[in-house]
């Protein structure tokens, strides 16, 4: 009896434990699992670390409330070290081995690039949260691919609008990183100002490369070629080396410094809280001060209660990105079914912490591109986001509608590519 006792209770273990790794499974399967991509380290590292903290913001949001269609979101991160061939692999695994729904994020262009290629072969809906170059919308457009930020055109056509009233900046210099996203986003503004003003020239333009130690050399070309404005396409910790590599040369007195899409993220405010100039032109994906609305303070406050410290932009696109997943899941009803998920996606309106009021981003189809408000401004005294003791203001607010490419465009640019 004892044996026979002694078989039946290694036949109960056994079975707890096959239902118990049965429950694991089923509890894996109802997850949505996202595979997000973010450089942590080096200059590009505190865009990765930010978009991290606002995923998570936004996981556990949407989680408290039950989750999505009942099924909770579960977020991989790992470090894409802003290298598209390291980026690829990264990609791969998380398909492959960690079976997830979606692939999210990506600061590099490049890396961008990369990782769109992974996602249109698997089938698998990767949604961009920070990186701008407009070829992932146009040329190398796939449909399985989405973008919860501007591109480089809306912030060019933007920053052409605004240039187009200023007279008295004729002469233009351009410097930027020597890949996509510093070429892209400056040839997409020239091409749109010389659409509107034809007495505008190049007098010089200089691209070092991505996180370049040393901008000494290109500071002295550009004092000697004497512009009216310096256009810079820098982002991030190259943002900040060059104003303080600039600083002694007094380049800010002689010439009107004008970054439209990454300049004024928040990390080049915190990061000189004595120095900065004031009346530098800028812009960035998102603000803390603006817009003034309920919506933007309540995620700004909620995120230095997270962390400590205040955002920087590429905050907002994560956390814009994990809920542009769910709204697209629960539209959807499935988190497997990629077609199901691309028609639901395309179409989309969103309310975010960016959109002013009146508006709500929404997703346009022919691109899958999200559409946005943007706002330049210049860099005034404000003490409100410390360490930070500039803030931009002065704010010039363009439509979202004035600054995307038309159809028609995009229609061209792809059939350009297919000759």
């Amino acid at each position: 009896m004892r044996k026979q006792g002694r078989k039946w209770q290694a036949i109960l273990v056994i079975g707890l434990v096959l239902v118990m790794g049965l429950a694991e499974v089923a509890s894996a399967a109802e997850k949505i699992v996202i595979g997000a991509l973010y450089p942590m380290t080096g200059r590009a590292g505190r865009y990765g670390i930010d978009s991290v903290s606002a995923a998570e913001i936004a996981m556990n949001e949407i989680n408290a409330k039950g989750g999505v269609n009942g099924r909770m979101i579960d977020i991989i991160f790992n470090d894409s070290k802003a290298n598209p061939a390291y980026s690829i692999k990264v990609a791969k695994r998380y398909i492959t081995e960690d079976k997830v729904n979606f692939l999210m994020g990506v600061v590099s262009s490049a890396a961008g690039l990369a990782v769109t290629e992974v996602s249109k072969e698997n089938k698998v809906i990767f949604v961009g949260t920070d990186h701008a170059s407009t070829a992932l919308t146009t040329e190398k457009f796939q449909p399985y691919y989405f973008r919860v930020s501007n591109n480089t055109y809306q912030s060019a056509a933007a920053a052409a609008l605004y240039a187009k009233d200023k007279k008295e900046w004729k002469k233009y210099y351009v410097i930027g990183p020597d890949y996509e996203y510093g070429h892209r986003t400056w040839e997409d503004f020239w091409m749109l100002l010389g659409r509107q003003r034809k007495d505008v020239q190049l007098v010089g333009q200089a691209w070092p490369k991505l996180f370049e130690p040393d901008y000494t050399p290109y500071i002295t070309a550009i004092l000697n070629a004497k512009p009216d404005v310096l256009v810079t396409t820098f982002w991030g910790g190259d943002t900040v080396a060059f104003i303080k590599q600039a600083l002694p040369y007094k380049l800010f007195d002689k010439m009107k410094f004008y970054n439209y899409d990454g300049g004024g993220n928040y990390e080049l405010l915190e990061a000189m809280p004595k120095g900065l100039p004031k009346g530098l032109v800028l812009s960035a994906r998102h603000h803390l001060n603006w817009p003034d609305t309920k919506q933007n303070r309540d995620f700004v406050a909620n995120f230095k209660a997270k962390t400590g410290r205040y955002p920087s932009y590429a905050a907002e696109g994560a956390y814009a990105g994990v809920y542009f997943i769910a709204e697209g899941v629960r539209q959807a009803g499935t988190a497997e079914d990629p077609d199901k998920l691309v028609a639901a996606m395309e179409n989309l309106k969103l309310k975010l912490p960016e959109d002013p009021e009146g508006f709500t981003s929404y997703m346009r189809p022919i691109d899958h591109q999200i559409v946005q408000v943007q706002a330049i401004g210049e860099t005034v005294p404000n003490k409100k986001f410390p360490p930070a003791t500039m803030m931009l203001g002065n704010w010039k607010v363009f439509k979202a509608e004035e600054i995307i490419p038309s159809v028609a465009e995009i229609e061209a640019a792809r059939k350009a590519v297919k000759k």
